[in-house]
């Protein structure tokens, strides 16, 4: 593995890269390299793969920590980093707020990405409720801004339609490190607004000449990420792919999720 970073407007970024063959990026928001590691080493057998923490979030460090992140400036950066690595048209796995980096990507820098798999984009604003989704998120985040972390978190799970962790679960765990409580305050503040709030250019992806495939995962049905997975593919004129798993199967059992997304990488 080679890891290295790249100085970009306003930012450093931090990335890795594994394997040899075709370029294949796996993209979360905030979820970064350490979470899409155990994937990258498996889908490394027959790829070149990049993968990178998203600007303020774990090594790849902003000119100023408190400025804000969108979709838009993700999608640069992931730009950036493809024209560095130099080996490309790129195949794109974004997943969460990465899949919504992943489709503003094409959208912007569409030479550089023939393939993009969006797997569960958390896009609110294509919702007939989008204005109830808002008023939800200003309030997760309103509720973390008064110091009620816990209390975030289950407004967070809530608007998602997550069930809920069993009680007791967690007590007695070692505190979080101080780079995941530093990502999770970038990401509450300063991130999770701009994520949300994206609206996908639909007359220029399509014109994008990029396949798009929207990813949802089986364990995910009746979620927030099923309604919104089901209108951006809607939009598309499509239907979503399933996927193994919830909303992070990447991460929980990544032997079984690979092969799934090699899959749909060939057929796609």
């Amino acid at each position: 593995m080679k890891n290295d970073t790249l100085r970009v407007p306003d930012a450093t970024l931090y990335y890795e890269l594994r394997g040899s063959g075709p370029l294949l990026a796996l993209i979360g928001s905030p979820m970064g390299t350490r979470f899409l590691a155990p994937l990258a080493d498996l889908l490394a057998a027959d790829h070149t793969v990049l993968t990178t923490d998203p600007r303020g979030i774990g090594a790849s460090v902003l000119d100023d920590p408190e400025s804000d992140s969108s979709a838009e400036q993700r999608a640069d950066d992931l730009a950036r980093l493809l024209e560095h690595v130099d080996a490309g048209p790129a195949a794109v796995f974004g997943t969460s707020g990465g899949a919504v980096n992943a489709l503003a990507l094409v959208q912007r820098h569409p030479g550089l990405v023939h393939t993009v798999v969006a797997h569960e984009p958390p896009i609110s604003e294509v919702l007939e409720d989008r204005e109830e989704r808002r008023a939800a998120i200003e309030d997760i985040i309103a509720t973390y801004e008064a110091g009620d972390v816990p209390g975030a978190w289950k407004k967070f799970l809530v608007n998602a339609g997550s069930p809920p962790p069993p009680p007791g679960q967690g007590e007695g765990a070692p505190p979080p490190d101080p780079q995941q409580v530093a990502d999770e305050r970038y990401w509450f503040r300063h991130e999770m607004r701009g994520t949300t709030r994206y609206r996908p250019d639909v007359d220029a992806l399509r014109a994008s000449g990029a396949r798009i495939v929207i990813g949802l995962g089986e364990d995910s049905a009746g979620q927030l990420l099923d309604r919104t997975s089901h209108a951006v593919a809607a939009l598309l004129g499509g239907k979503p792919v399933p996927f193994p798993g919830g909303h992070i199967a990447f991460v929980v059992d990544p032997a079984g999720f690979a092969p799934r997304l090699r899959e749909v990488l060939r057929d796609a």
